[in-house]
């Protein structure tokens, strides 16, 4: 792990040492060289653990996450150089250092082997995203959504605290492999239930769950670019690689406690999909998309099976590259509209075709048509939960003919129609701009050649 984390924790002098003309090449050129080598690590990820020390190490679910994660900040920089245009050197510099120490923190948090490592981590990246939402958001609710963002992520992970410290005091250690181990010793007692939930309710606050999901759209919203971006790609499946985690140790209650979960995140899929046919703002839509499929993650990871494991694998990168490809999208229409409005954004495909170009392969990735890796992953999802319940195909089945309705709503209202008046005089779409989209359906190109490098620990 340290020939990631090393380097990474290097990019900070390097901004601070750059001069203003060389500060973006430095920082997104090195950024890519650790994207790069985290490839690496796709080597080894049929052996169980891959670790250099006790406290880190790497399987076959942590490393799809961790490369989406070193992959992401090159793409971050590169989307922030408008925004941050009129801002002066110091500022430019401490928000590359904030984008620096999430990604840190980040990856610590998908390679610890510690469970209260994990949990401090876990809670650490609540900082430095607070501060880019509230420091470099775009409007005056910024504050107001950083206080539900870090009040609701907090009151969710307090129980887990309580639940590591009991945990810590029945079996002298939270390393994963000796929870594992012992597993079975507390999970007989009367109080089982109500530990298997306070384990379980940081992570559905962060994926997040139906009912608990209102500071997601706000905080997308309110954030800048690379907020949205991290916030989309990453954060989000911070949940679901902690419900992971936590499942395999806790498999005898598991069983028995998911049942409401499942239904919950099944009927909040429905909602939520219902709720994006109605959206004004592009932003919040996309927003609400994420809690869409984050809901059909959930559902899989309750029901414990390789099949659904490997399902929710494969969605959680698909989702992570498609939603930070869309979050792109918008930004780069906002910049040239100053608006979030669809309806004052549209007929954008006459003015900007190559733009529109990958506005169509963002939303026929977000709508999961074949071949794309979305489909694998909804397809592995849809049959585990088919298997454990034949009601389910009704839900999932309307699941994903609302979805192809409201992306082919945002598509349509985005690119088609005749273009308002006052976005005639039209900036034309650059090389950077263009540049990040390519980054991000590379990637999703080519894990359809081969999905079965991020199918999780399950091969």
């Amino acid at each position: 792990m340290l020939k990631i984390i090393m380097p990474t924790i290097m990019l900070i002098p390097l901004t601070w040492l750059s001069k203003n003309k060389y500060l973006w090449i430095n920082t997104t050129s090195y950024s890519f060289l650790i994207a790069l080598t985290s490839l690496t690590y796709l080597n080894k990820q049929y052996y169980m653990w891959t670790s250099s020390s006790i406290i880190y190490f790497s399987d076959n679910i942590s490393t799809p996450l961790l490369i989406l994660t070193t992959w992401l900040l090159p793409l971050m920089i590169i989307a922030s150089q408008h925004h941050l245009q009129k801002e002066n050197l110091n500022q430019k510099k401490l928000y590359i250092s904030m984008l620096i120490s999430l990604q840190i923190l980040l990856i610590m948090t998908f390679t610890a082997s510690e469970m209260f490592l994990f949990y401090i981590l876990f809670e650490a990246t609540l900082i430095p995203t607070l501060i880019i939402i509230t420091r470099w958001g775009s409007q005056i609710e910024r504050l107001n959504a950083g206080s539900y963002f870090l009040f609701y992520t907090l009151i969710g992970s307090l129980p887990l605290l309580v639940a590591l410290l009991y945990l810590k005091e029945m079996n002298y250690s939270t390393h994963f492999v000796f929870m594992s181990l012992t597993s079975n010793n507390y999970m007989m007692n009367w109080s089982n239930s109500l530990l298997w939930l306070s384990c379980m309710m940081a992570f559905m606050v962060k994926m997040p769950l139906y009912g608990i999901h209102l500071w997601l759209p706000k905080a997308h919203v309110e954030a800048p670019i690379a907020g949205s971006m991290i916030l989309a790609a990453i954060l989000l499946k911070l949940g679901g690689y902690g419900m992971m985690r936590i499942n395999m140790l806790t498999t005898p209650i598991t069983s028995t406690m998911y049942y409401p979960f499942i239904i919950l995140s099944l009927w909040g899929m429905i909602m939520t999909s219902c709720i994006c046919l109605r959206q004004t703002d592009l932003k919040s839509l996309i927003a609400y998309s994420s809690v869409s499929h984050m809901a059909l993650v959930i559902a899989a990871i309750m029901i414990q099976t390789p099949l659904s494991y490997m399902g929710a694998t494969i969605l959680m990168i698909a989702h992570g590259l498609t939603s930070s490809l869309l979050f792109c999208l918008a930004n780069t229409n906002y910049e040239r509209t100053h608006s979030r409005t669809m309806i004052l954004t549209r007929g954008l495909l006459v003015t900007l075709p190559l733009m529109a170009t990958w506005w169509l392969i963002a939303s026929l990735n977000n709508l999961a048509l074949p071949p794309t890796i979305n489909l694998i992953g909804e397809l592995l999802i849809l049959m585990s939960l088919y298997s454990w319940s034949k009601f389910t195909i009704i839900l999932t089945g309307l699941n994903m003919l609302i979805t192809a309705s409201y992306t082919l709503y945002m598509l349509i209202m985005t690119q088609r129609g005749l273009p308002p008046h006052h976005i005639i005089n039209i900036k034309p779409s650059f090389t950077r701009e263009n540049l990040i989209m390519t980054l991000h359906i590379i990637p999703l190109m080519l894990l359809i050649i081969k999905p079965y490098i991020i199918l999780g620990n399950t091969l």
